[in-house]
């Protein structure tokens, strides 16, 4: 049996509102495609539609592991240092390390006038039934 959906207070209503009026002024999120679900005290919810895109990152990281191996991102930091007011970013990614059971890389988002705008650091762990690492044959 289905729950029947919360109804949202007088409050929740407002406060979700207010933060899609707000988001419409962020180029960022209008960007992204972000979706105000909404927002009470301590909780926001959004949807993103899922786009068919790769992170440079990731790319980089597919170039140090053996082909037909899936990667998925486990942790992502990101630094924010300059607002990206439009036009064409560049991404520069390079792995930092590829182990035995992760890859790590950094990546670099850049401004079209040479501003550093954002740095990331990514690590990237096999997907399931994926290895980072071919297994090694026993010598014959």
């Amino acid at each position: 049996m289905k729950a029947k959906p919360k109804q949202k207070s007088a409050e929740e209503r407002w406060a979700t509102e207010l933060v899609r009026e707000r988001m419409k002024e962020s180029q960022v999120i209008t960007h992204l495609g972000f979706d105000v679900e909404k927002v009470e005290k301590g909780r926001a919810v959004f949807f993103l539609d899922v786009r068919a895109a790769d992170t440079t990152a990731a790319i980089a990281a597919y170039t140090v592991v053996p082909r037909g191996t899936e990667i998925a991102t486990v942790e992502l930091k990101i630094n924010y240092l300059e607002p990206v007011p439009g036009g064409r970013i560049r991404a520069d990614a390079h792995v930092l390390r590829a182990g035995r059971n992760f890859v790590v890389s950094e990546c670099e988002i850049w401004n079209e006038d040479k501003s550093l705008a954002a740095k990331a650091l990514l690590t990237f762990g096999a997907a399931a039934g994926h290895a980072i690492q071919k297994k090694q044959e026993p010598p014959q």
